[in-house]
């Protein structure tokens, strides 16, 4: 070979050599690299240290960009469920219904979420914790009295707490919205409620004594002729429930 190809073969192998990346430095190269050297027990704490703050570190950020982008795909929860406190009414979401809504997505993302669950005395504290495939998770917690409302026995009332510090510690783990049920609104006309649906609910309304009032202000109508269907058996459960407590 001549002077010169072995000129142009070493230059040409320059070039590459320049060409090529150099390696990435992490925590866990500079572990290996120093078990190779027979670095001591301090330096070698050291540096198992820095690759678990590192380790965390990352999936930390894995979590939050997991996150972000799980929320910009949940929708807002409509409150279809109707409770009662004395003779108020209001509407509130169902945990089952936040579960099949948020469920898919968060698994899409590489997220779930579980609850824990503690009792001191009267109090009952749940504990919302949402999980991150790469190992990172973040909670909260509420807790709460058992509620006794509504005539319920000692396991019920514990067990209606549960389930309503289910539903708020999940709510702000994720940061979901709820909003009253408007899908017929949304539609247009909404249909309404037949004159025996009606009469029905006015022969209800009589047993019970005077809620025709407040039962228009709660569904926002006029006029029972103007109440969606949908609501009807919403509006039986609710008189029902007040002949009941008569």
């Amino acid at each position: 070979m001549t002077s010169a190809a072995r000129y142009r073969r070493s230059s040409s192998g320059a070039r590459l050599s320049e060409l090529r990346p150099a390696p990435t430095i992490t925590p866990l190269s500079l572990l290996s690299s120093a078990l190779d050297r027979g670095a001591d027990e301090h330096v070698l704490s050291q540096l198992i240290g820095l690759h678990e703050r590192s380790r965390a570190d990352d999936a930390r950020r894995a979590f939050e960009a997991a996150l972000t982008a799980a929320k910009a795909e949940l929708p807002v929860i409509a409150k279809t469920q109707i409770a009662s406190i004395g003779a108020k009414h209001y509407r509130h979401e169902d945990l089952a219904e936040i579960a099949r809504a948020v469920g898919p997505i968060l698994a899409r993302h590489g997220l779930a979420y579980r609850f824990r669950s503690n009792s001191d005395g009267g109090k009952v504290t749940i504990t919302c914790v949402i999980t991150h495939r790469d190992g990172h998770s973040e909670e909260n917690s509420l807790s709460a009295g058992a509620d006794h409302s509504g005539e319920k026995n000692a396991i019920q009332a514990i067990g209606s707490t549960l389930t309503y510090l289910q539903r708020m510690t999940l709510k702000a783990a994720l940061g979901l919205a709820a909003a009253d049920d408007d899908d017929g609104k949304a539609a247009g006309v909404a249909e309404t409620i037949t004159r025996q649906q009606a009469r029905e609910l006015l022969a209800l309304i009589d047993e019970v004594g005077d809620e025709r009032e407040a039962l228009l202000r709660f569904f926002k109508i006029k006029a029972f002729a103007e109440l969606p269907a949908r609501h009807f058996r919403q509006a039986l459960v609710m008189l029902n429930a007040r002949k009941a407590r008569a």
